[in-house]
């Protein structure tokens, strides 16, 4: 088989989160370039893991610009506020 998703393509657990990720941030448009871009800015010697981890942080970013561009931004002092809790606990 050779499926994205799915141990079968490159023999990993995480590569199931890709697909889900690249349509939860928009990021279909020109994906595959972008991860081919990705990919070969890495060393030689990358595992999969690490090309995984790669696109699961981009994805993750651009889904936080994303949101920051919309108007969705959390105050410093309310992130404060929230992890001063978090952490007294």
């Amino acid at each position: 088989m050779n499926r994205i998703a799915g141990k079968d393509m490159i023999g990993c657990e995480k590569a199931a989160v890709m697909p889900r990720l690249l349509e939860e941030t928009g990021a279909m448009s020109g994906i595959k370039e972008d991860v081919i871009r990705l990919i070969e800015a890495l060393p030689e010697d990358v595992t999969a893991d690490d090309v995984l981890a790669e696109i699961h942080f981009k994805m993750q970013v651009d889904a936080g610009l994303k949101e920051l561009n919309e108007g969705h931004a959390i105050a410093h002092e309310v992130v404060e506020e929230r992890m001063s809790k978090w952490l007294s606990r």
